[in-house]
């Protein structure tokens, strides 16, 4: 029930009707019960800092950022998390007495649902296939956990080689084009496969990274950061060549789950949350 003392919480993107990020936070709210509210508001790109203003003046307690704004909202908070700055991204923005500051909870999202997996970052190898915005989060969260090596495949290595340079104060971090016959060879020292690209999301349902599994050593973990459909082409054939396996739902309650603990203070139920994005999915 809304009264006068509710606080408001939200998530900010253009377009933002497809989030489910309010069945999530809501959810929670209501097993903690605790007197929160979560909405999800379109702010077109040029309206950013007019929002931030806005939700500032009204004393939002916080929000979420998703596209296309997590970079651009960076230059309007008062701080900014190391995380997010390394990523160069925020995706959570904590409203504290007209102090913003920005986080990035996809790093501990990602990070979570492995470990929740049973698997332990710390001396991996790891491969990821795809090195987009999403990937950024996923390689600084490896490192920071102790990845021994990331190796990146993609399609065109010259345009992550930034990436690549940028990281490599922080680890050991190399690229190249994922059909090569180098690649394929890196393959076999993978002990976790993550694909980060969105080959294979509804509705290109048919799509995925090019892989070789014969090189995959069986034991790996195939992991991919999709969540619709709950299982990608790519995790289907990982399960069918008999590898463990974990799609994204995981990675998507664990930075809800985040955000909301800075928000509220209050550990949320993240197994309801990963419930609920079922029954929203279905």
């Amino acid at each position: 029930m809304l009264t006068g003392t509710t606080k408001n919480l939200a998530v900010i993107g253009w377009p933002i009707a497809h989030s489910l990020s309010p069945v999530l936070q809501n959810a929670a709210i209501e097993k903690a019960g605790i007197d929160y509210v979560y909405t999800a508001l379109p702010v077109k790109p040029e309206d950013l800092s007019s929002a931030v203003n806005g939700l500032k003046a009204l004393q939002f307690r916080g929000w979420n950022v998703t596209i296309p704004h997590k970079t651009a909202i960076m230059e309007l908070l008062d701080e900014i998390d190391e995380d997010a700055r390394i990523i160069g991204a925020v995706n959570t923005v904590v409203n504290d007495a007209g102090h913003l500051k920005g986080f990035n909870t996809d790093v501990t999202g990602f990070i979570q649902a492995l470990r929740d997996k049973g698997f332990d970052p710390e001396d991996k190898t790891v491969v990821l296939l795809g090195a987009g915005g999403a990937a950024r989060a996923v390689v600084w969260g490896l490192l920071k956990a102790g990845a021994q090596a990331i190796r990146i495949g993609v399609r065109t290595p010259a345009k992550v080689q930034p990436l690549v340079e940028e990281f490599s104060q922080y680890g050991t971090i190399t690229v190249k084009h994922w059909e090569s016959e180098a690649f394929a060879a890196e393959l076999s020292t993978a002990d976790l496969l993550v694909n980060t690209t969105p080959l294979g999301m509804t509705p290109q349902v048919e799509a995925m990274p090019p892989v070789d599994w014969t090189k995959v050593k069986k034991e790996a973990l195939v992991y991919d950061i999709i969540y619709t459909p709950a299982e990608t082409l790519f995790l289907r054939e990982a399960r069918e060549k008999g590898h463990p396996t974990l799609n994204g739902e995981g990675m998507l309650a664990g930075q809800g789950a985040a955000a909301f603990e800075k928000w509220t203070g209050v550990k949320p139920d993240v197994e309801l949350m990963k419930n609920k994005l079922r029954e929203a999915l279905k």
